[in-house]
């Protein structure tokens, strides 16, 4: 069993205005992960996600490919201790 953890993603390519964030909070939400994703206004894409590492890594694997439109350039990714009592993956302004 996997144990509990959240990543920190920062999306860098073509990812905005081409449905990517729509695409993680899909990904997340069938995974039943919790956290969020916003543009950043660099241009690229900002994801937090917390949830078994199993489903994380896959997540992440995802996020790499992206939508049809999308084109991921490169990714930086931090691995944190997961927060207590968060619940539902949206996506949100920053």
């Amino acid at each position: 069993m996997s144990r509990n953890l959240r990543v920190k993603v920062e999306v860098y390519g073509r990812v905005q205005g081409v449905g990517y964030r729509f695409f993680v909070e899909r990904a997340a939400q069938e995974r039943y992960l919790s956290g969020w994703v916003a543009n950043a206004p660099n241009g690229s894409v900002k994801i937090e996600a917390q949830g078994p590492e199993e489903d994380l890594r896959t997540l992440l694997r995802d996020l790499e490919r992206g939508p049809g439109l999308a084109v991921v350039e490169k990714m930086k990714i931090d691995w944190l201790d997961s927060l207590p009592k968060e619940e539902g993956f949206y996506v949100k302004s920053i």
